[in-house]
């Protein structure tokens, strides 16, 4: 059996984290967290090879998740994809200069979602 990429999807939003189970389940391991200090004690546990990063949630924002996850060597390679409904070119600027390697408007079309996933893996070296 081939074995499947992890995908850790990040959102406070349960139709949001199904949503996106959804469209990558049958391609990959995916795995979910409701908040950012519950994704970064996942992080302790597995070790996922793209993340999907929602910016505003409660406990701790999505921009504070990457700067806390990039503190880590360990951590710090693993592609972020932000996924949000904001779009201003500021927090697309923002996610972009803290190394995410993309950043996917909501709503989406699931295509969409599988082909930067799909790319933010093969970028992986």
């Amino acid at each position: 059996m081939e074995n499947r990429k992890t995908v850790l999807v990040v959102d406070d939003t349960s139709v949001n984290l199904q949503f996106c189970k959804g469209i990558l389940g049958s391609k990959y391991d995916v795995r979910l967290a409701k908040s950012g200090k519950t994704a970064l004690s996942a992080l302790e546990r597995i070790q996922p090879d793209v993340i999907l990063l929602d910016i505003e949630m409660p406990d701790m924002t999505g921009f504070e998740f990457m700067e806390e996850m990039k503190k880590n060597a360990d951590l710090s390679s693993i592609p972020v994809i932000f996924v949000t409904s904001h779009a201003t070119e500021k927090l697309v600027e923002k996610a972009l200069g803290l190394g995410a390697v993309d950043y996917v408007v909501k709503p989406f079309l699931p295509d969409i979602l599988l082909a930067k996933v799909k790319n933010a893996l093969s970028a992986v070296v």
